[in-house]
């Protein structure tokens, strides 16, 4: 059996596999593929791909179906990801495009991506260790209760509020945000805690107490910025794939409910040549994904975050990686300086 047609034989069993849910029996091969070769030719070179762990009988029919290592010389050989239609293109766009805060864009990318790849969707959030202060403003909400809105250049926009333990005039609460704002606009947060005791420190005495307060919630808010988070969208599609996990379905729903499982995952998947990742099955380092693939890449200014999508190991891996590949193109556009 020639390479170039195991490979062919072995693209038409996972393109049948993935389309029908069934086993792929050689007169079915013969039926739907122009392979050149008779019925017989075709169950030899099957008996050849099961001899080398690529293909697998589920039970004593005659088809086949793929497993995690034929999936995985199926996708190695992808040499390009394709692009997406332009009307697609189109609709990716329209919905990023729609808005400027950080929350609802990457709401809007997993809705957005679980429709395209009918999979569960995630997105890390930003990592902001490298995230500078954009912006920071403080508003008088009551004589002593301050709202500290802090926005990095990511679009990341944190906020809470504090009571800075003394009456402040609008005047005096304006000084100390000009002041706080001319020393650490485009500071990265990494670096807040070491510089806010200076920024206090300039300040008029009188009005010490209140900028140690507001340093002190300016702080919190970069700290709860660097923490990991994720958003997913589209677990209503794996109940619809349930046949595809004959084990059991539940450990998938764990790990995506226990979100460091994902966190760790996403940030592990190393970037691929093609500019999207793909684990499968028992590639998860995680035993609860052993029936599931994961497709991710990297987007952001800085490309440390990750966008994907998990789902069946009979995944139509072209089509999904060239969604995550798109969508995380304009999210770095929309996010990008």
């Amino acid at each position: 059996m020639s390479e170039p047609r195991k490979l062919e034989v072995l693209r038409a069993i996972v393109e049948d596999y993935v389309h029908s849910r069934e086993p792929v029996g050689s007169k079915a091969l013969v039926e739907r593929h122009h392979l050149g070769v008779s019925s017989a030719t075709i169950r030899n070179d099957m008996a050849a791909l099961e001899d080398e762990g690529l293909i697998t009988a589920p039970h004593t029919s005659a088809g086949r179906i793929p497993t995690d290592k034929g999936y995985r010389l199926f996708v190695d050989q992808i040499s390009a990801v394709k692009p997406l239609s332009s009307a697609e293109r189109r609709a990716i766009q329209a919905l990023l495009e729609g808005s400027e805060d950080l929350d609802d864009i990457l709401d809007r990318t997993v809705r957005l991506l679980s429709h395209l790849t009918n999979q569960v969707a995630v997105v890390q959030y930003p990592l902001l260790s490298r995230a500078k202060v954009r912006h920071i403003e403080f508003v008088l909400l009551a004589p002593r209760k301050v709202l500290i809105v802090l926005i990095a250049d990511t679009g990341k926009v944190e906020q809470r509020v504090i009571d800075v333990g003394q009456d402040l005039p609008d005047d005096a609460l304006a000084e100390l945000r000009t002041r706080f704002l001319a020393s650490l606009s485009g500071t990265p947060l990494s670096l807040l805690p070491q510089l806010l005791p200076t920024v206090v420190a300039s300040g008029a005495p009188v009005s010490r107490g209140a900028a140690q307060a507001l340093a002190r919630g300016v702080e919190a808010l970069a700290t709860s910025s660097r923490e990991e988070r994720m958003v997913m969208a589209g677990t209503a599609n794996l109940a619809r794939s349930n046949v595809d996990f004959p084990l059991s379905i539940g450990p998938v729903l764990e790990a995506l409910e226990e979100q460091v499982v994902m966190l760790r995952l996403l940030s592990e998947m190393a970037e691929d040549p093609r500019g999207v990742t793909v684990s499968i099955g028992r590639e998860n380092p995680y035993v609860g994904l052993a029936e599931a693939s994961v497709v991710a890449t990297a987007y952001g200014p800085d490309a440390t975050a990750k966008v994907g999508v998990l789902g069946p190991t009979r995944m139509d891996y072209p089509t999904t990686m060239a969604a995550v590949r798109a969508v995380a193109r304009y999210l770095s556009r929309i996010l990008g300086p």
